[in-house]
Formats: structure tokens, sequence, C-alpha cells
């Protein structure tokens, strides 16, 4: 059996009950094996919350793609100003081994935005509290000024990320109960093709109707 993506099990369950549905012929036959009028509502009850399930996964995934480029933006321009601070910063403090080392001058930058966050908010929040640090990162034209611009963009960083990290997990929560409808409606429809088998085994074009293929001979 060839793979179906979820939005063409949907279309495929719709078009099933829908024609069932308005086809009084396909309802009496149906209707005899214990598919009447409300039963079927029950099949339509589970695909319209699979349904809705499937647009809120979506929506909640446009939601974390808007927050990852968001936070790929912040990071690239606090980014950009912190290393030509940072650079700075090396030449303006190399013959002060404690204010360097309370900026975090040596070593690599951290990868995760975590991480790049706690050694620039240090670099920043030290800066700020040292005015001898502030008269040397001066004379290479960084103004307190501009550290506490920066400081702020640090800190937009770390909202974005918080904001992608919320959207991500709404978006995993989102798919596991997109997965959980789909799955009911699937339990469902299994059901309901194998008994339109034997209620429809001698009207082949009313199967048809239902989107299922007639029995093997």
């Amino acid at each position: 059996m060839a793979y179906q993506s979820i939005p063409e099990q949907l279309t495929e369950a719709e078009t099933a009950l829908d024609n069932a549905l308005a086809d009084a012929s396909l309802l009496e036959a149906l209707g005899a094996f214990g598919y009447d009028e409300a039963t079927l509502q029950e099949g339509q009850t589970l695909l319209e919350a699979a349904q809705d399930a499937q647009q809120t996964m979506a929506a909640e995934y446009s939601d974390q793609y808007e927050a990852t480029d968001a936070l790929n933006e912040a990071y690239e321009e606090a980014n950009a100003t912190y290393m030509q601070h940072l650079q700075v910063a090396r030449v303006a403090l190399k013959e002060h081994r404690g204010a360097a080392e309370g900026l975090k001058l040596s070593g690599r930058r951290k990868r995760t935005i975590p991480g790049w966050a706690d050694q620039a908010r240090t670099f920043y929040d030290n800066a700020l509290a040292d005015t001898d640090v502030q008269d040397a990162l001066g004379q290479f034209g960084i103004a307190s000024e501009d550290l506490t611009a920066a400081q702020a963009q640090v800190e937009a960083v770390a909202d974005a990320n918080s904001t992608q990290e919320q959207a991500k997990g709404d978006a995993q929560d989102a798919t596991a109960a997109r997965d959980e409808a789909v799955d009911a409606l699937d339990d469902w429809m299994a059901d309901f093709r194998a008994i339109a088998r034997v209620a429809l085994a001698d009207q082949p074009q009313q199967l048809e109707k239902l989107g299922i293929a007639s029995p093997s001979a």
C-alpha cells in the first residue's frame, strides 16, 4: 500500500463520509450493517477534530518559524556588535588581567544561544559596573551609551530565544494532539471501510463513491 500523507488521509475520509451521508442508497445499505446516519456522524465528528488539529498544528509551526526568524535576526545584530566590542576590549584591556577575566575576554564564544548570552551578559554587566573599563574602552571609541545599547540587544536575543522555545514546545504539543486525532479517525475509518466492503460487495460503483476499491475476486 502506497504511503499517504495526513492531508491525503483526511481528504479521503472526508470524501467517503460526505458521499455516504449524501446518498440515500448508500445510507440504506450501510445502515443495515450498523452504519446509519447517527453512526456516520460520529465519524464526521472525528474527521472534523482531526482537521481542526491539523490546522492548529500548521498555525503553531508557522508561529515557530516566525519566532526562529526573529531570534536569528536579533542574534545576528547583537552578535555583530558584541564581537566588535569584544575585539576592541581585548586590545584596550590587554594589560588589565583582572578586568579581562571579569569580562570573559579569553576563550572561544559559546555556540548555543544560552551560552552565548551568558558570556555577553557578563561582558556588558561587568563593563557597565566598572568605570575604569569604560574609560579604557572609551579611548577606542566605545562609549558607555554604546555598551548600554548593546546590553539591550543581548537581552532582546534572550527574550527571542525564550519565545522561540515556547513556540517550539507549542508546535510539538500540537503535533502530538494532531497525531492522536488522526489515529482515532483512522481506527474508525478502518472499521467503516471493512464493513462497507461487506455491505456493498455487489455494488462496486457505490464502493467507488466511498473511495474504496472493490474486493478482489
